[in-house]
């Protein structure tokens, strides 16, 4: 079992930045994809990027590609998401995730969650 926590939301001017950061403690099984997904006010949870367990290549939304980078270490079992040049849209309460080996765009595929946090990015 994964348990996640978030921290680092927050509220921000568009154009500015911040960096999300996920504690991941795990179990004896250790081979999990992580990924960051967001759901603004009235909509549905979406898919911002994720990374499989073996460090291999990182998938972004369309939306957030250029602008977000995600990054984790397996040592220090911390996930985090560089988010720049913030707009209003990407107001949402963010979420991060974890789930067996693959990373997945769809949210009931991740067993594990965190609380999430929230960013808010005034225009």
């Amino acid at each position: 079992q994964v348990q996640l926590a978030e921290s680092g939301g927050g509220l921000v001017q568009a154009g500015g930045s911040l960096r999300l950061s996920c504690a991941v403690s795990v179990g004896a099984d250790s081979i999990y994809a992580v990924a960051w997904f967001r759901q603004p006010p009235g909509k549905e949870r979406e898919f911002v990027g994720g990374m499989p367990f073996n460090n291999g290549k990182i998938h972004y939304a369309d939306s957030v590609q250029g602008r977000f980078s995600l990054t984790r270490n397996d040592a220090k079992n911390m996930v985090w998401l560089q988010m720049n040049s913030l707009k209003p849209e990407d107001t949402a309460v963010y979420y991060c995730a974890a789930r067996k080996v693959l990373v997945s765009t769809t949210p009931s595929r991740y067993e594990s969650w965190g609380p999430g946090t929230q960013v808010t990015v005034s225009s």
